[in-house]
């Protein structure tokens, strides 16, 4: 308006006022577009925002059960070192426990084993009695048969060789068997021995009579048969010289 109203040449006020009023048309202009940027910018921070506060908010969420989860583990350790430890007391305690019934059965054992070896040499000792008189009573026994071989009546010898055979029969059920040694028999040591133990043994010695049974217990030399040898299988031990004789004996 200035510039089409305008007389002649602009004044310089004139062309400032023209200058202000382009300036405040534009500005007027671009008014509208900034505010629409600037309400679009808004919108757009709200909007990011409240993006933002969602995933603040879901953090938020995720660190409350990171938290929880946390203690919750913390409270699994604890309950972890408490079983721990309870499992290391009852451990222990076994242990105790254990040795304490290993020391009982061991001093049991050795108790028992006391007791079985006293009962063993009791029992020994009473069959090793027994076994003595036995063969004590089987050697009376023995002897009346040969008394009544002597004696030459044969009722006589035939009821005592019966009472023998019965006798000897009745120990043979539990082991103990006698053992007698034919006349005309090659003397052996391990199963004979002389009446005199001082005779010398010539070679290929006989043996005369049988003048006391042998013994075997299940199977084991008990008593070895006393036997005679016959004449001329051996010779009476030369005595001793008192003039060489050591000192103490005689």
């Amino acid at each position: 308006m200035l510039i089409f109203r305008g007389v002649g040449a602009l004044s310089v006020w004139g062309m400032l006022a023209c200058v202000v009023a382009v300036g405040a048309g534009a500005w007027l202009a671009v008014t509208p577009f900034l505010v629409e940027y600037r309400a679009t910018s808004r919108i757009a921070e709200c909007a990011n925002l409240h993006v933002v506060a969602e995933r603040f908010a879901h953090l938020q969420a995720l660190a409350n059960q990171i938290q929880n989860a946390t203690g919750h583990w913390q409270t699994a350790q604890d309950q972890a070192g408490k079983t721990v430890a309870t499992a290391g007391e009852i451990a222990d305690r076994i242990a105790t426990e254990a040795k304490a019934f290993t020391e009982f059965l061991q001093k049991a054992n050795d108790n028992e084993r006391a007791n079985l070896r006293l009962e063993i040499e009791k029992l020994r000792r009473a069959e090793g009695d027994w076994l003595q008189v036995v063969t004590r009573m089987l050697d009376h026994v023995f002897a009346l048969h040969q008394a009544a071989v002597r004696s030459g009546q044969s009722s006589l010898i035939e009821q005592l060789g019966q009472f023998q055979n019965a006798c000897r029969d009745a120990v043979r059920r539990v082991g103990l068997a006698a053992f007698i040694v034919a006349p005309d028999e090659l003397f052996d040591e391990k199963l004979h021995q002389l009446v005199d133990p001082q005779q010398t043994l010539l070679p290929a010695s006989r043996v005369a009579e049988t003048v006391a049974t042998g013994y075997t217990y299940q199977g084991q030399l008990l008593r070895r048969a006393l036997v005679a040898l016959q004449p001329g299988a051996a010779t009476d031990a030369e005595p001793a010289n008192p003039s060489t004789a050591p000192p103490g004996d005689g």
